[in-house]
Protein backbone atom coordinates (compact mmCIF):
# COMPACT_ATOMS: atom_id res chain seq x y z
CA UNK A 1 0.00 0.00 0.00
CA UNK A 2 1.07 3.62 -0.54
CA UNK A 3 1.33 5.95 2.47
CA UNK A 4 -1.13 8.82 2.83
CA UNK A 5 1.72 11.37 2.60
CA UNK A 6 2.97 9.84 -0.66
CA UNK A 7 -0.59 9.85 -1.98
CA UNK A 8 -0.87 13.59 -1.29
CA UNK A 9 2.49 14.31 -2.95
CA UNK A 10 1.64 12.26 -6.03
CA UNK A 11 -1.87 13.64 -6.39
CA UNK A 12 -4.04 10.53 -5.96
CA UNK A 13 -5.08 11.02 -2.33
CA UNK A 14 -8.83 10.90 -3.22
CA UNK A 15 -8.38 7.33 -4.49
CA UNK A 16 -6.26 6.23 -1.53
CA UNK A 17 -8.85 7.45 0.96
CA UNK A 18 -11.95 6.17 -0.86
CA UNK A 19 -13.27 2.69 -0.17
CA UNK A 20 -13.91 0.34 -3.07
CA UNK A 21 -17.38 0.69 -4.59
CA UNK A 22 -19.18 -2.64 -4.42
CA UNK A 23 -22.78 -3.72 -4.96
CA UNK A 24 -23.41 -6.10 -2.10
CA UNK A 25 -26.43 -8.18 -1.23
CA UNK A 26 -29.48 -6.29 0.08
CA UNK A 27 -28.33 -3.08 -1.60
CA UNK A 28 -30.35 0.13 -1.46
CA UNK A 29 -31.14 2.59 -4.24
CA UNK A 30 -28.35 4.79 -2.90
CA UNK A 31 -25.92 1.88 -3.24
CA UNK A 32 -26.80 1.20 -6.88
CA UNK A 33 -26.63 4.91 -7.69
CA UNK A 34 -23.11 5.02 -6.25
CA UNK A 35 -22.10 1.99 -8.33
CA UNK A 36 -23.53 3.49 -11.53
CA UNK A 37 -21.78 6.83 -10.93
CA UNK A 38 -18.43 5.17 -10.12
CA UNK A 39 -18.64 2.88 -13.16
CA UNK A 40 -19.31 5.74 -15.57
CA UNK A 41 -16.45 7.70 -14.04
CA UNK A 42 -13.99 4.81 -14.31
CA UNK A 43 -14.92 3.38 -17.70
CA UNK A 44 -15.22 6.76 -19.44
CA UNK A 45 -12.04 8.17 -17.88
CA UNK A 46 -13.87 10.85 -15.86
CA UNK A 47 -15.22 12.38 -19.07
CA UNK A 48 -18.40 14.44 -18.77
CA UNK A 49 -21.56 12.66 -19.93
CA UNK A 50 -24.88 14.29 -20.67
CA UNK A 51 -28.05 12.69 -19.33
CA UNK A 52 -29.09 11.74 -22.86
CA UNK A 53 -25.85 9.77 -23.34
CA UNK A 54 -26.36 7.43 -20.40
CA UNK A 55 -27.06 3.77 -21.06
CA UNK A 56 -30.39 3.69 -19.27
CA UNK A 57 -31.25 0.14 -20.41
CA UNK A 58 -28.09 -1.26 -18.84
CA UNK A 59 -28.72 0.78 -15.68
CA UNK A 60 -32.23 -0.70 -15.47
CA UNK A 61 -30.92 -4.25 -15.85
CA UNK A 62 -28.42 -3.63 -13.05
CA UNK A 63 -31.20 -2.34 -10.76
CA UNK A 64 -33.31 -5.40 -11.52
CA UNK A 65 -30.44 -7.71 -10.66
CA UNK A 66 -30.45 -9.14 -14.19
CA UNK A 67 -26.80 -8.23 -14.74
CA UNK A 68 -23.82 -7.89 -12.40
CA UNK A 69 -21.48 -4.94 -12.00
CA UNK A 70 -19.02 -6.70 -14.31
CA UNK A 71 -21.76 -7.02 -16.94
CA UNK A 72 -22.52 -3.31 -16.52
CA UNK A 73 -18.83 -2.46 -17.07
CA UNK A 74 -18.90 -4.59 -20.21
CA UNK A 75 -22.05 -2.85 -21.50
CA UNK A 76 -20.43 0.58 -21.15
CA UNK A 77 -17.14 -0.46 -22.74
CA UNK A 78 -18.91 -2.23 -25.64
CA UNK A 79 -21.18 0.75 -26.29
CA UNK A 80 -21.09 3.01 -29.32
CA UNK A 81 -20.44 5.92 -26.94
CA UNK A 82 -17.17 4.35 -25.74
CA UNK A 83 -16.11 3.79 -29.34
CA UNK A 84 -16.84 7.41 -30.23
CA UNK A 85 -14.78 8.72 -27.33
CA UNK A 86 -11.79 6.38 -27.39
CA UNK A 87 -11.63 4.38 -30.64
CA UNK A 88 -12.62 6.28 -33.78
CA UNK A 89 -10.40 9.34 -33.38
CA UNK A 90 -7.64 7.73 -31.30
CA UNK A 91 -4.50 5.86 -32.42
CA UNK A 92 -4.80 2.17 -31.68
CA UNK A 93 -1.92 1.97 -29.21
CA UNK A 94 -3.41 4.88 -27.24
CA UNK A 95 -6.79 3.09 -27.34
CA UNK A 96 -5.15 0.00 -25.80
CA UNK A 97 -3.45 2.10 -23.11
CA UNK A 98 -6.83 3.53 -22.14
CA UNK A 99 -8.47 0.10 -22.11
CA UNK A 100 -5.88 -1.03 -19.55
CA UNK A 101 -6.52 2.08 -17.49
CA UNK A 102 -10.33 2.00 -17.67
CA UNK A 103 -10.95 -1.74 -17.34
CA UNK A 104 -8.01 -3.08 -15.30
CA UNK A 105 -7.04 0.09 -13.45
CA UNK A 106 -3.39 -0.01 -14.49
CA UNK A 107 -1.02 0.84 -17.33
CA UNK A 108 0.43 -1.75 -19.72
CA UNK A 109 3.70 -3.02 -18.30
CA UNK A 110 5.65 -3.92 -21.43
CA UNK A 111 5.63 -4.11 -25.21
CA UNK A 112 4.32 -7.67 -25.29
CA UNK A 113 1.01 -6.60 -23.75
CA UNK A 114 0.53 -3.94 -26.43
CA UNK A 115 1.48 -6.36 -29.23
CA UNK A 116 -0.94 -8.98 -27.90
CA UNK A 117 -3.88 -6.58 -28.00
CA UNK A 118 -2.95 -5.16 -31.40
CA UNK A 119 -3.04 -8.69 -32.79
CA UNK A 120 -6.26 -9.53 -30.96
CA UNK A 121 -8.06 -6.46 -32.27
CA UNK A 122 -7.04 -7.05 -35.88
CA UNK A 123 -7.76 -10.77 -35.82
CA UNK A 124 -10.97 -10.93 -33.77
CA UNK A 125 -12.34 -7.39 -33.62
CA UNK A 126 -13.50 -4.78 -31.12
CA UNK A 127 -15.72 -6.94 -28.93
CA UNK A 128 -13.00 -9.54 -28.41
CA UNK A 129 -10.52 -6.79 -27.49
CA UNK A 130 -12.82 -5.37 -24.79
CA UNK A 131 -13.85 -8.80 -23.48
CA UNK A 132 -10.22 -9.86 -23.11
CA UNK A 133 -9.79 -7.44 -20.21
CA UNK A 134 -13.14 -8.05 -18.52
CA UNK A 135 -12.97 -11.86 -18.84
CA UNK A 136 -9.35 -12.07 -17.70
CA UNK A 137 -8.20 -13.78 -14.52
CA UNK A 138 -6.67 -10.46 -13.43
CA UNK A 139 -10.05 -8.74 -13.58
CA UNK A 140 -11.76 -11.61 -11.75
CA UNK A 141 -9.20 -11.69 -8.95
CA UNK A 142 -9.22 -7.92 -8.39
CA UNK A 143 -12.86 -6.94 -9.00
CA UNK A 144 -14.97 -10.07 -9.34
CA UNK A 145 -18.62 -9.67 -10.24
CA UNK A 146 -19.58 -6.89 -7.84
CA UNK A 147 -16.69 -4.38 -7.50
CA UNK A 148 -16.31 -1.37 -9.79
CA UNK A 149 -12.80 -1.32 -11.34
CA UNK A 150 -10.47 1.20 -9.73
CA UNK A 151 -6.88 2.38 -10.14
CA UNK A 152 -5.10 -0.60 -8.62
CA UNK A 153 -1.89 0.55 -10.31
CA UNK A 154 -1.30 2.98 -7.44
CA UNK A 155 -0.63 0.04 -5.11
CA UNK A 156 2.24 -2.42 -5.22
CA UNK A 157 0.78 -5.91 -5.53
CA UNK A 158 2.04 -9.46 -5.59
CA UNK A 159 2.86 -10.45 -9.15
CA UNK A 160 2.76 -6.86 -10.44
CA UNK A 161 5.85 -5.45 -12.14
CA UNK A 162 7.33 -2.44 -10.36
CA UNK A 163 7.45 -0.53 -13.66
CA UNK A 164 3.65 -0.60 -13.76
CA UNK A 165 3.49 1.51 -10.60
CA UNK A 166 5.44 4.29 -12.35
CA UNK A 167 3.62 4.07 -15.67
CA UNK A 168 0.12 4.59 -14.30
CA UNK A 169 1.15 8.18 -13.57
CA UNK A 170 1.69 8.82 -17.26
CA UNK A 171 -1.95 7.89 -17.88
CA UNK A 172 -3.34 9.51 -14.71
CA UNK A 173 -3.20 13.32 -14.63
CA UNK A 174 -5.23 14.24 -11.58
CA UNK A 175 -8.55 13.38 -9.94
CA UNK A 176 -10.39 16.32 -11.56
CA UNK A 177 -9.00 15.69 -15.03
CA UNK A 178 -10.38 13.47 -17.80
CA UNK A 179 -8.81 11.30 -20.47
CA UNK A 180 -10.11 13.62 -23.20
CA UNK A 181 -9.70 17.02 -21.55
CA UNK A 182 -6.05 17.59 -22.48
CA UNK A 183 -6.48 16.76 -26.15
CA UNK A 184 -3.55 14.35 -26.12
CA UNK A 185 -5.26 11.36 -27.70
CA UNK A 186 -3.37 11.96 -30.95
CA UNK A 187 -0.56 9.65 -29.82
CA UNK A 188 0.23 7.00 -27.23
CA UNK A 189 1.70 8.24 -23.96
CA UNK A 190 3.95 5.30 -23.06
CA UNK A 191 5.54 4.76 -26.48
CA UNK A 192 9.14 5.65 -25.65
CA UNK A 193 9.18 4.02 -22.22
CA UNK A 194 7.78 0.73 -23.49
CA UNK A 195 9.98 0.75 -26.59
CA UNK A 196 13.12 1.32 -24.51
CA UNK A 197 11.89 -0.88 -21.65
CA UNK A 198 12.72 2.03 -19.35
CA UNK A 199 11.26 2.98 -15.99
CA UNK A 200 8.85 5.87 -16.47
CA UNK A 201 9.65 8.96 -14.36
CA UNK A 202 6.90 9.84 -11.90
CA UNK A 203 5.64 13.42 -12.07
CA UNK A 204 3.06 15.04 -9.83
CA UNK A 205 -0.27 15.66 -11.52
CA UNK A 206 -0.41 19.30 -10.37
CA UNK A 207 3.07 20.66 -10.95
CA UNK A 208 4.70 18.10 -13.22
CA UNK A 209 7.62 17.82 -10.78
CA UNK A 210 9.65 14.69 -11.42
CA UNK A 211 9.97 12.48 -8.35
CA UNK A 212 11.92 9.53 -9.73
CA UNK A 213 14.21 9.09 -12.68
CA UNK A 214 14.06 6.57 -15.46
CA UNK A 215 16.65 4.32 -17.02
CA UNK A 216 16.66 4.51 -20.80
CA UNK A 217 17.62 1.81 -23.28
CA UNK A 218 20.08 2.21 -26.16
CA UNK A 219 17.78 1.14 -28.98
CA UNK A 220 14.08 0.73 -29.62
CA UNK A 221 12.58 -2.65 -30.33
CA UNK A 222 11.39 -3.20 -33.90
CA UNK A 223 8.06 -4.76 -34.88
CA UNK A 224 7.19 -6.85 -37.94
CA UNK A 225 3.68 -6.21 -39.30
CA UNK A 226 2.33 -8.91 -41.63
CA UNK A 227 -0.31 -7.62 -44.05
CA UNK A 228 -2.55 -9.40 -46.52
CA UNK A 229 -2.94 -7.12 -49.52
CA UNK A 230 -6.52 -6.92 -50.84
CA UNK A 231 -7.80 -6.06 -54.28
CA UNK A 232 -8.93 -2.57 -55.24
CA UNK A 233 -12.36 -3.78 -56.35
CA UNK A 234 -11.86 -2.54 -59.91
CA UNK A 235 -10.62 -5.86 -61.31
CA UNK A 236 -11.22 -9.49 -60.30
CA UNK A 237 -8.80 -10.56 -57.59
CA UNK A 238 -6.90 -13.63 -58.74
CA UNK A 239 -4.45 -14.00 -55.89
CA UNK A 240 -3.48 -12.33 -52.66
CA UNK A 241 -0.01 -11.29 -51.63
CA UNK A 242 1.51 -11.13 -48.17
CA UNK A 243 3.67 -8.13 -47.28
CA UNK A 244 5.72 -7.28 -44.22
CA UNK A 245 6.61 -3.93 -42.69
CA UNK A 246 9.45 -3.45 -40.21
CA UNK A 247 8.78 -0.46 -37.97
CA UNK A 248 9.86 0.92 -34.61
CA UNK A 249 7.47 1.07 -31.69
CA UNK A 250 7.09 4.82 -32.24
CA UNK A 251 5.85 4.15 -35.79
CA UNK A 252 3.60 1.22 -34.92
CA UNK A 253 0.34 3.09 -34.33
CA UNK A 254 0.62 5.44 -37.33
CA UNK A 255 1.56 2.55 -39.65
CA UNK A 256 -1.45 0.51 -38.54
CA UNK A 257 -3.70 3.51 -39.15
CA UNK A 258 -2.38 3.94 -42.70
CA UNK A 259 -2.83 0.25 -43.46
CA UNK A 260 -6.41 0.33 -42.20
CA UNK A 261 -7.18 3.37 -44.36
CA UNK A 262 -5.88 1.50 -47.41
CA UNK A 263 -8.12 -1.46 -46.66
CA UNK A 264 -5.20 -3.82 -45.99
CA UNK A 265 -5.79 -6.73 -43.62
CA UNK A 266 -3.30 -6.92 -40.76
CA UNK A 267 -2.82 -10.59 -39.89
CA UNK A 268 -0.09 -10.31 -37.29
CA UNK A 269 2.19 -8.02 -35.28
CA UNK A 270 5.26 -9.47 -33.61
CA UNK A 271 8.64 -8.47 -32.27
CA UNK A 272 11.21 -8.47 -35.07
Amino acid sequence: MTSSMAARQLGFEPFAETSRVELRANWTEGDVQAVIHATYRQVFGNDHLMQSQRLTSAESLLRQGTITVRDFVRALAQSELYRQKFLYSTPQVRFIELNYKHLLGRAPCDESEIAHHVNLYHQKGYEAEINSYIDSLEYQENFGEAIVPYYQGFETRRGQKTAGFNRIFQLYRGYANSDRAQGKNTSAWLTKDLAHNSVTPIKTATFGRELTGGIGGDRAQLYRIRVLQTGSGQTPQIRRSMSEYLVSYEQLSSTLQRLNQRGSQVVGVALA
